[in-house]
């Protein structure tokens, strides 16, 4: 297939990136560890940790994950934390004790939980304190043998008093903190790994890196298999992109808001930075916009990547306007369409776009991005460098110019497939490495990328993934309803909401009390925020509900 999009390239940009210089994440940061040790790599309320701190501190980690815990090549280590330091120490030290990394959404519920150790198989999981109450109600059902607990101040250099003022409003009151049977605090982990050598464990680009769990193309969570190979290419392939974005203003400083759990700040944020020796600055709360802008006004900072809903919130906290932005140079909505009005407000603020791009979990997920200086569009951008895209019809043969079909993708950051899931692997790719991605878009003459709908009936709140089957699986539980089906809304904070269509027997039920019913099963951004009852939901002549139907209907 010709690549149109190669003419609407900056001058210099090749068509395809340089083989990567490393055979693994864990080579990548190993050599920032070398080559910039007393440079700031994260930093988080005030504390920072270098590059040589990370060195240090992440292999005593990996030394008490392979030496205390007896880990092997290949399991699975769970990482259920904020943006907080002891993130890329966990991280970073379960890649050198040669294991596979489980991300996890630390405001979970215990059912959400429970599946994605189950699935994965993890054996140890570093979780924040204040949310081990949810993983005691499901551990015994898991094969963690270890768990690691830690406080968000562990190692923050602050007075006891302005941590525990912290920890309220990050975690708020109602989380209690909650003592697991066994489990050990992360500071004891790191004494116990401090001493000892690390024993050498081969990775190469063919291992896996990450487990990275996503509803893929149905309601079932399944973990994405991400290579060494595919990250390691996707990080050169955004290094590629940016060009000269940062000349002159080495190192590279990074405000990280979006949670590194997420495959969009793990790649766009942490890793892409460390493998320029920058500085990733932690936000743990974001919403806490206050506290947020107070943070970034004290660094000069050149990228930042959101989503629209909270580039739309900075926007309207009064303080934002005086931060510095003369030293921006990179910003990168994803996740969720930015929309015009506030890239246009953006741009008038900061001086600087917002570039749109466009990825999946099951790209690692850079795919097409727009290029650096370009303003606003619309597009999500052109395909990254060797990156092929093409809109296909239903039977997955190409379709031409402005045709809308559906956007598949192929290239080195494409997954090696769903965990333990063949089946589901199959339904996704097509033949030659493709991966179908299930939104309906077009690419215009130029090779620009334009999403107009997206194919399944997946609902995007605030740039996280709902999908309809898990929110009905819930409500249908609940004693009296019958039947369930799950839209998304427009909405003007978060893109759009979940509203519930229900059949009930029992006319006593309200509408608050499904959402009340919700609020243990499903973490807060999955929760209906609308509920409706009809006396049938519409059908197909064999069953099925037509979500469809509702959606036209809200129009």
């Amino acid at each position: 297939m010709e690549r149109i999009w190669l003419k609407s390239y900056p001058p210099g940009m090749p068509a395809e990136v340089p083989t990567p210089p490393y055979r693994s994440i864990r080579e990548m940061f190993e050599h920032s560890f070398r080559e910039y040790p007393e440079r700031a790599a994260f930093a988080h309320m005030g504390t920072t940790l270098t590059y040589g701190e990370l060195d240090r501190l992440s292999k005593q980690f990996a030394v008490y994950l392979q030496q205390s815990l007896e880990l092997t090549r290949g399991e699975r280590v769970a990482i259920m934390l904020p943006n907080i330091l002891q993130y890329p120490v966990a991280m970073c030290g379960a890649f050198r004790a040669g294991l596979v990394v489980v991300n996890v959404n630390p405001l979970y519920t215990a059912r959400e939980l429970k599946h994605q150790l189950e699935d994965s198989g993890a054996k140890c999981i570093v979780i924040l304190e204040n949310f081990a109450h949810t993983l005691g109600e499901i551990v015994t059902e898991t094969a963690i043998e270890q768990v690691v607990t830690t406080g968000v101040g562990d190692l923050l250099s602050w007075p006891k008093g302005a941590i525990v003022n912290f920890v309220l409003r990050y975690v708020r009151k109602e989380v209690p903190k909650f003592d697991l049977d066994g489990a050990i605090d992360f500071k004891t982990a790191l004494k116990l790994g401090d001493g000892p050598s690390l024993d050498p464990v081969e990775i190469g680009l063919a291992d896996i890196a990450y487990l990275q769990y996503t509803g893929g193309t149905t309601g079932v969570s399944k973990g994405a298999m991400l290579s060494h190979r595919n990250m390691v290419y996707n990080v050169q392939q955004s290094i590629t992109w940016q060009g000269e974005a940062y000349q002159g203003l080495e190192p590279v400083i990074a405000i990280t808001a979006l949670p590194l759990y997420h495959i969009f700040s793990l790649e766009g944020n942490c890793l892409v930075v460390m493998a320029q020796g920058g500085l990733n600055v932690l936000i743990a709360n974001p919403r806490d916009l206050k506290t947020f802008v107070s943070d970034i006004s004290k660094y000069r900072f050149n990228l930042l990547t959101g989503v629209n809903t909270l580039f739309a919130a900075l926007l309207n906290t009064p303080a934002f306007a005086n931060v510095d932005f003369t030293a921006l140079r990179v910003v990168v909505g994803g996740g969720m369409a930015v929309q015009p009005a506030v890239a246009r407000k953006w741009r008038e603020v900061t001086g600087t776009p917002i570039l749109q791009g466009y990825g999946l979990t099951e790209t690692s997920p850079a795919a097409i991005c727009n290029a650096m200086a370009t303003e606003f569009n619309g597009s999500i951008g052109l395909p990254l460098p060797s990156t092929d895209v093409m809109v296909a019809a239903d039977d997955g043969n190409p379709l031409p110019v402005n045709e809308t079909g559906e956007i598949c993708i192929k290239g080195p950051q494409v997954m090696e497939g769903y965990w333990k899931r063949p089946a589901e692997t199959s339904e996704v790719m097509l033949p030659g490495g493709w991966l179908r991605t299930g939104d309906i878009g077009r690419m215009d003459e130029n090779g620009y990328v334009y999403i107009e709908d997206r194919k399944k009936d997946m609902i995007l709140v605030s740039g996280f993934n709902v999908y309809p089957n898990e929110v009905e699986n819930v409500v249908v539980e609940m004693e009296g309803i019958l039947e369930a089906a799950a839209i998304g809304i427009a909405d003007e904070r978060s893109g759009e909401v979940v509203k519930v269509y229900a059949v009930r027997t029992d006319p006593s039920i309200t509408e608050q009390a499904v959402i009340e019913f919700t609020r243990d099963k499903l973490t807060n951004y999955k929760r209906p925020r609308l509920v409706e009852f009809r006396e049938e939901l519409p059908k197909t002549n064999v069953g099925k509900i037509l979500r469809r139907a509702l959606r036209e209907g809200q129009a």
